[in-house]
């Protein structure tokens, strides 16, 4: 779905730039600012240090006069308000209304449903307020959803450009979230075989140090046979394992066997 992310009359130019950060963040780049404070806030210092590299969301965002404008091509609205109107579209969180707007047929244009299929064709548009005085109620009775934050009740005011991030990122989750990068190549375990041959290698290690008697073992190596199946080793670990009942199988000299005093 194409998602278009409004500020109307923003009055804060850093918050500008925390949005086009949050933006970025999250995989968008549609950013329309209605009739802001600033006619230059695209480029005032505190937006570009706030943006914090996102340069390409400033740099093709849109700066317009009216929210007709900003509005154009986008087919459902969403309105961002802490507190519930008494008159106009319905109130619920973020997630609860990104599931039923993915998995139901609700887009309603022309008095007839959208379904999963056609939704590729919807424009989404996320409108916010000023910092000053939040949304117009004549804006929000256009939208055919308000989207509350749920937060404590005793304080529930959020910042523009974590607004924006908490939206945005409910709304990434929704669409396809980006899976979390690995710091390294996923492990490789070990087979049947390479920890059957690790647990010979453990048996004679443990024999050799006295934990283990060969003539009365009882159960202890199918036990490690279950501890090990149950940790899922790795090939890695299974080299550890036996370089470890290596060195418990090599003999000792005199020096590192224990204290040698002297008279």
């Amino acid at each position: 779905m194409q998602t278009r992310f409004i500020l109307i009359n923003t009055s804060h130019a850093g918050n500008v730039g925390a949005a086009a950060r949050a933006m970025k963040t999250m995989g968008f780049d549609d950013l329309v600012l209605v009739a802001p404070r600033w006619a230059n806030v695209l480029n005032r210092e505190e937006t570009i240090q706030r943006a914090s590299g996102a340069l390409d969301v400033l740099k093709n965002a849109r700066i317009v006069d009216t929210l007709d404008e900003a509005l154009e091509g986008m087919t459902h609205l969403c309105a961002t308000a802490m507190t519930p109107r008494d008159f106009g579209p319905p109130t619920t969180t973020p997630r609860q209304h990104f599931d039923l707007l993915l998995k139901s047929e609700l887009l309603a244009q022309d008095g007839q449903a959208l379904d999963a299929k056609n939704a590729c064709n919807t424009g989404v548009a996320f409108l916010f307020g000023s910092e000053r005085f939040g949304m117009r109620n004549e804006d929000v009775y256009r939208c055919h959803v308000c989207l509350s934050i749920p937060s404590n009740p005793k304080f529930g005011s959020l910042n523009l450009g974590a607004a924006l991030q908490v939206i945005a990122y409910d709304w990434r989750e929704a669409l396809a979230a980006y899976p979390v990068q690995a710091a390294t190549d996923a492990p490789v375990l070990a087979d049947a075989a390479q920890v059957s041959g690790m647990l010979t290698h453990l048996e004679q290690a443990l024999t050799q140090i006295g934990f283990l008697d060969p003539q009365s073992p009882k159960k202890l190596m199918p036990r490690l046979n279950q501890l090990f199946n149950r940790a899922q080793l790795t090939q890695e670990e299974i080299h550890i394992l036996r370089g470890m009942a290596k060195m418990m199988l090599k003999p000792q000299s005199p020096s590192t066997s224990g204290v040698d005093f002297k008279d």
